[in-house]
């Protein structure tokens, strides 16, 4: 049963004060989102001077840039029980600090190996802000408003990215490079890693400025600070109602603690199998080698240092526009039409990049795309970029959040969240390699991806548009089988 009927609907506008209140609260755990999009791509325009100042390999090359993605993997699946235990603001805070401490320890990196220690260390606080961020979010978002301050992370990982490319950038434009010294004679690359200590400042000073989680607050039997963050979040007439169903919500949780994931689909039951195929999907179609090696993208097919670095640049601004066309459209299009529309996109662009890399010319340091494959490849970037900014990249985000039941959520989205991270380092890892054996077989698997994905939305994934979450679960449970009357 909905509780439109005894709350107005612009109760939760934008323009009224709970609205907004629920929206400043997001912005702000949506900073957590930022640093995951800073860390996804500063490695973008320092990867080549890396390589050259250690002398590395393209295997070993691929590895430092996707191990923080390994350490992302094991931060999501301890957030929950840490945030759990400690607070929602608790873990936000550890977060932040593991990642101050990776960027500094990153800009004075003396070895590979010490390389690798501190980005893994950054990846753990990223992942656990990876999962910490969006409950957060979903615990004080009206369902009104739900999508779209859902996919407001989202847009934190896409501001991120293009915080880190600009800077990324600068640093090498004011140096010249990114192997050249800069300030006080360090490298320009050892300077991007390092200006991620601003928003990891930041993001640990606002988490002393939110309130806590009404939902932990209320499991520890703190209910009336909990009453107290929701009247600023909630019209007075429905606040107690709001109140009584978390306590019941918070209640079923602890008669189901013991639940597991396992099921008859290959183990597990088939609504975590839903979230881990579209975690994978969202990461096999290729989108994180734009953002962590576009720069060295661009640069192997005959565009300079500088042309390169203003492309990736140029891709993350789009990135971010989009990002927001999804945010308006999620709860007034729907999720289905939009993933659908998105796969289509990408498997167009993936493909088109494909072929255009069939044409480079040159070898070693003299490789180009000539004309017009070139201009073709780059328009065909960023239609893929777009076609992933305004759909799956938010919009998984946003279903993962609400197919689970509440009885698993917690788990689930910590399995689901794992299973994206692994995917992108495995994507991350492999992508030296392969492009350097073939371009167009790299980008051809990508639109292969991209297209099962379609097909996979198509058959399998329901519409959960303006649904309460207790009732989403029930579209993702086949009843049995009617046998037919004798």
């Amino acid at each position: 049963m909905s509780d439109s009927g005894s709350i107005p609907t612009n109760a939760f506008s934008v323009r009224s004060p709970f609205g907004r209140r629920a929206i400043g609260l997001s912005v702000a755990a949506a900073v957590g989102g930022f640093l995951f999009g800073f860390d996804s791509s500063v490695i973008n325009g320092a990867v080549d001077a890396v390589q050259g100042t250690f002398e590395i390999n393209a295997v070993l090359t691929g590895f430092v840039v996707a191990v923080a993605l390994l350490g992302c993997a094991v931060g999501a699946i301890i957030a929950g029980n840490l945030s759990d235990r400690w607070g929602r603001l608790a873990v936000m805070r550890l977060g932040a600090v593991m990642f101050l401490v990776s960027s500094i320890g990153s800009a004075l990196t003396f070895s590979v190996p010490d390389l690798i220690l501190w980005r893994v260390i950054g990846g753990i606080g990223i992942g656990i802000a990876s999962v910490v961020a969006p409950a957060y979010i979903a615990e004080i978002a009206p369902r009104q408003i739900r999508g779209g301050l859902a996919s407001l992370q989202q847009l934190a990982i896409t501001l991120g990215i293009f915080a880190a490319l600009l800077s990324d950038a600068v640093f090498a434009w004011g140096a010249g490079g990114a192997a050249e010294p800069f300030w006080w004679g360090l490298a320009a690359w050892r300077w991007m890693f390092l200006i991620g200590v601003v928003p990891a400042a930041v993001y640990g000073i606002l988490s002393f400025t939110m309130p806590e989680s009404p939902r932990y607050l209320i499991a520890k039997g703190r209910s009336a600070e909990a009453k107290e963050i929701f009247a600023r979040l909630v019209p007075a007439a429905d606040l107690d109602q709001t109140v009584r169903e978390l306590e019941k919500g918070i209640e079923d949780d602890r008669k189901n603690k013991g639940v597991s994931l396992r099921g008859p689909v290959l183990g597990m039951q088939g609504i975590v199998w839903t979230g881990i195929i579209l975690s994978v999907f969202q990461q096999f179609v290729g989108i994180n080698v734009i953002f962590y090696y576009s720069t060295s993208l661009w640069k192997s097919v005959g565009f300079s240092e500088d042309s390169s670095l203003a492309i990736s640049v140029v891709t993350s601004i789009t990135n971010v526009l989009v990002t927001l066309i999804a945010i308006f459209l999620v709860d007034r299009v729907g999720r289905k039409p939009i993933l659908l529309t998105g796969s289509v996109m990408m498997a167009v662009s993936l493909a088109t990049m494909a072929v255009c890399f069939l044409f480079s010319t040159g070898s070693g340091d003299d490789v180009s795309l000539p004309a017009p494959w070139g201009p073709i490849a780059l328009v065909a970037a960023n239609v893929f970029v777009i076609g992933f900014g305004a759909s799956w990249g938010p919009l998984v985000w946003v279903l993962l959040g609400e197919i689970f039941p509440s009885r698993i959520r917690g788990k689930a989205l910590g399995v689901a969240a794992a299973a994206q991270w692994i995917a992108n380092f495995l994507i991350t890892v492999s992508f030296p390699a392969m492009s350097a054996l073939s371009l167009p077989l790299t980008y051809g698997m990508y639109a292969a991806f991209a297209a099962l994905s379609f097909f996979y939305v198509w058959l399998r994934i329901p519409e959960t548009k303006g649904m309460e979450l207790e009732k989403t679960e029930t579209l993702f449970i086949r009843p049995p089988k009617k046998t037919a009357a004798k």
